[in-house]
């Protein structure tokens, strides 16, 4: 478990929606795959107003739709162009309807407009005043973003940075929001595996990670799953739609990997040494 800035003790692992609920004829084996997730114990399920245009909002509400609502814990991303004024209540309550529920349990800034942070932090601190959403964060700040919004009336409220995170990609931005405190880290769906994106580094058939799932017993999925919640800091949320796949990504925090294997996949995927521009895809 991980306990954000805010209070809430989250799953380190959770789930990612990237492109779930587009195709009508995988719908139902994509609710169970969210389910079974469920089931498994990732119970914080990740989505965006802008994936398949709420199609992916709507498939994670009838997933949850048999559940307690206080056991699952949603995320939910707007877009900058509604993270604004009266314009995000609008957008929220547009998602809190596809969603079928009156509240989000995490609300991000998807990514960094072109208007200020403080109108930003303004509207999701009336949102959050409201009731209608439990803590905010953001998504895709790098260092310099972070910094600035550190400097916003209100700034430090923010409770997560989800950025792109891997074995092959954890740019220095990840150096700031383990320092600061007050903010997590959540990897982007897919990227906790490095299986999408320019930045795709055939992690799972790379032998030093094959290695080290074997001595495990894991599988090489397992293991970069594993590696990126070591800490105990930083929840993932990959993205399946097969339940079986589901099941075994909530494995994942069932092996601790010891110094030798982390020294050993530094030395096959070495930490960036110098700044570099936060990857986003």
């Amino acid at each position: 478990m991980v306990t954000l800035s805010r209070g809430a003790s989250v799953p380190a692992l959770g789930q990612g929606t990237w492109y779930l609920g587009d195709a009508a004829a995988i719908y139902e084996r994509e609710v169970e795959a969210l389910r079974a997730g469920i089931e498994a114990g990732m119970t914080l399920l990740d989505t965006a107003e802008n994936y398949g245009d709420g199609r992916s909002e709507r498939l994670v509400g009838e997933a949850i739709r048999p559940y307690d609502r206080s056991s699952i814990f949603l995320v939910l991303k707007v877009m900058p162009s509604n993270a604004y004024g009266t314009r995000l209540m609008q957008s929220l309550d547009r998602s809190l309807s596809h969603l079928g529920t009156d509240y989000l349990d995490l609300y991000l800034y998807h990514w960094r407009g072109e208007r200020p942070l403080a109108e930003m932090v303004t509207a999701m601190e009336e949102a959050r005043a409201a009731g209608k959403i439990r803590a905010w964060g953001v998504s895709n700040l790098d260092t310099a973003d972070m910094e600035e919004l550190w400097a916003v009336d209100g700034g430090r409220n923010c409770a997560v940075n989800q950025v792109l995170y891997h074995m092959g990609s954890r740019a220095l931005t990840t150096v700031f929001c383990r320092g600061c405190g007050s903010t997590m880290l959540l990897s982007w769906h897919t990227a906790p595996l490095a299986q999408a994106g320019q930045l795709s580094c055939d992690l799972l058939g790379n032998g030093v990670l094959r290695e080290v799932a074997a001595r495990h017993g894991a599988t090489p999925a397992q293991i970069a799953l594993a590696w990126a919640i070591r800490d105990g800091n930083t929840i993932v949320i990959p993205r399946t739609g097969c339940k079986e796949h589901a099941v075994s990504n909530a494995g994942a925090d069932a092996f601790d990997l010891t110094a030798e294997d982390c020294a050993k996949i530094d030395r096959a995927f070495p930490p960036p040494m110098r700044k570099e521009s936060l990857h986003i895809e």
